[in-house]
């Protein structure tokens, strides 16, 4: 039984991770910290947590204990600096569903987030926690994958892991709910913007970009790559479309056999026979992949939960693996509230 403090606690993503770590029968106690709304009890924050969690007061990050086990971070991008390396110089464990350690250079988060990294040594001792293809087990800092990484990676690894030298490009095309941008206001997110409207942003430059070049480079592909992200008049999920365009014809029985031998032992990956629908993966820790050969292309269709796939259920499927857990473990199991041994402060 272990001790979590959730950092960051009472965002969208902060939310989840409650839920799945008051419903984890290995978590003993959990403590949430925040910016914001430290002072304030849970349930004024989060009223739709009334009667499955405890309403305690929510802790200042400033006053951050370091008494638990295991720390989730789910800190806007750049504020995962001033916590994690204090952690892991403690000797915590720590997740952080931040960007702040995807990457594995340091010059890039000047060039993506207009951040300077101060502690690039940590970079190189993270472990990127793409949950269904690379195991965190004894690992004591986790970056969790952006949301549209997750999908993109998903879909397109198996292949490029088996045949990255015969593929000629990748272009993907994702799309996402507006729940992906977080609660801060923003125009573009208002309801009267986003009702009966779709529209790509941040073309060329968006910051998961580099994320995924460098995860399907560590794979074997070093070919064109193109990365365009759509916004849907929609809160939750991630739709992505990778077209995988081959210098020579591979059989689609060949090809399905990559996937299928990746994905046999996930238990959160799913391989359909269709396109999978969004409706299908919302509110899951799944990710639902269908894949099609067409001559000299691949088309790999996938859907996710941004939120859960896309974070929080991640981050709980990488401290499952972590601490040698069952991976299903706090994700699988019904809501029901903890009444014994769960704080939440």
């Amino acid at each position: 039984m272990i001790s979590v403090g959730i950092i960051g606690g009472t965002g969208y993503t902060g939310k989840f991770l409650i839920q799945f770590c008051n419903q984890h029968q290995n978590i003993a106690e959990m403590h949430i910290y925040a910016n914001t709304t430290a002072g304030q009890n849970l349930h004024d924050v989060l009223p739709e947590l009334s009667g499955i969690v405890s309403d305690l007061e929510i802790k200042s990050v400033e006053n951050l204990s370091y008494d638990h086990d295991l720390y989730f971070v789910t800190l806007p991008h750049g504020k995962s600096l001033d916590v994690v390396p204090q952690l892991v110089e403690s000797g915590k464990k720590v997740i952080d569903l931040g960007g702040d350690f995807r990457l594995d250079q340091a010059e890039l988060y000047d060039k993506w987030y207009g951040l300077n990294h101060t502690n690039s040594d940590l970079l190189s001792k993270k472990h990127y926690g793409l949950a269904d293809v690379y195991n965190a087990y004894g690992q004591e800092l986790i970056a969790n994958p952006g949301c549209y990484p997750t999908a993109a990676l998903l879909s397109t690894l198996p292949l490029t892991k088996n045949a990255g030298d015969n593929i000629a490009s990748i272009n993907i095309s994702s799309y996402s709910g507006a729940s992906g941008a977080g609660k801060s206001l923003k125009q573009h997110l208002l309801l009267s913007e986003l009702y009966s409207n779709v529209q790509a942003y941040n073309v060329g430059t968006h910051r998961h970009q580099p994320e995924i070049s460098q995860e399907m480079n560590k794979s074997g592909f070093d070919g064109a790559f193109t990365f365009v992200t759509h916004l849907l008049p929609i809160s939750t999920g991630i739709y992505s479309t990778a077209i995988i365009q081959l210098k020579e014809k591979l059989h689609a029985d060949d090809v399905n056999q990559f996937y299928s031998v990746a994905y046999a032992s996930k238990e959160f990956v799913r391989l359909r026979d269709v396109p999978p629908q969004l409706k299908w993966a919302v509110g899951t820790n799944f990710c639902d992949l269908n894949v099609v050969v067409n001559e000299n292309s691949v088309i790999v269709t996938s859907a996710i939960d941004n939120l859960i796939k896309g974070a929080s259920g991640q981050a709980v499927q990488n401290m499952n693996q972590m601490f040698g857990w069952n991976e299903s473990m706090g994700l699988l199991t019904g809501g029901e509230m903890k009444t014994e041994s769960m704080e939440v402060v």
